[in-house]
C-alpha cells in the first residue's frame, strides 16, 4: 500500500485528488493539507511514501524542505499551467515527478506509483519540451542582477544591493537582453522565468 500526502491549496481540487487517488486499491491518502506551512509537520506525523504537491502552494520551496526534513517521502509536483521551464526547475531539485493537473486520473495514479518506486514520472510532451528548452546563457552575476530587476528595482537600487557601480549594472542588463533576445528588462525577466532560469 502506497501512502500519500496531498498538498493542494484549492479545496475543490484537493477533494478531487483525494477521490481520484483514494479510489485506487494500492493507494491510500493518509493526509491532506491546504497550506505550505502544514506540509512538513503533517508529513512527519503521517509518514507518507509520496507527497503530491501543487506548484502554486508554493510547491518548489516545500519540496526542498520536505526532502531535507522527511527524506523518505518522495514528491510529485502538479501544475495547473505547466511549461518546460517549470518542469526543468522542478526536476532539477529533489522532485521525482512533474505533471499537469489535466492528466487523466489513471496517469496520475501511475505517476504516484512510479515516484513511490523511485522512478521519474513526467508527461512525455513536458519532458521533451524541457530537454529542448534552451540552456541558461546567463552568468551567476547576471542572474543576480535579473532577480533584483524582476522586483522592479532601478539600476541604482540593483547597484546598491550588489555593491556594483551603476555602469556595471547597465552593462550586465545590456548583456542579459542581448543573450536572451529580450526587448527590455521586463521581457528578459519573462524569458528567464519561462525558461526556468530564475
Amino acid at each position: 500500500m502506497i501512502k500519500i500526502l496531498i498538498a493542494e491549496h484549492l479545496p475543490l481540487v484537493r477533494r478531487g485528488l483525494l477521490a481520484t487517488l483514494g479510489a485506487e486499491p494500492d493507494l491510500r491518502v493518509v493526509a491532506e493539507v491546504g497550506s505550505a506551512e502544514e506540509v512538513v509537520t503533517t508529513a512527519r506525523s503521517s509518514g507518507p511514501d509520496v507527497a503530491v504537491v501543487d506548484l502554486d502552494l508554493p510547491g518548489l520551496p516545500v519540496v526542498a524542505e520536505l526532502a531535507e526534513r522527511v527524506p523518505q517521502c518522495r514528491t510529485l509536483v502538479l501544475s495547473a499551467r505547466p511549461d518546460p521551464g517549470q518542469a526543468r526547475k522542478a526536476l532539477a531539485g529533489p522532485a521525482l515527478g512533474f505533471m499537469s493537473l489535466c492528466v487523466p486520473p489513471e496517469r496520475l495514479a501511475e505517476g504516484v506509483r512510479q515516484v513511490a518506486a523511485g522512478r521519474r514520472a513526467v508527461e512525455a510532451e513536458l519532458a521533451v519540451a524541457a530537454l529542448q528548452c534552451a540552456r541558461n546563457p546567463l552568468t551567476r552575476r547576471e542572474l543576480d542582477v535579473l532577480r533584483i530587476a524582476a522586483g522592479g528595482a532601478r539600476s541604482t537600487e540593483i547597484a546598491d544591493q550588489l555593491f556594483l557601480s551603476v555602469g556595471t549594472v547597465r552593462n550586465h542588463l545590456s548583456r542579459i537582453m542581448c543573450k536572451t533576445g529580450a526587448r527590455n528588462r521586463l521581457d528578459a525577466v519573462r524569458i528567464a522565468n519561462d525558461s526556468g532560469w530564475l
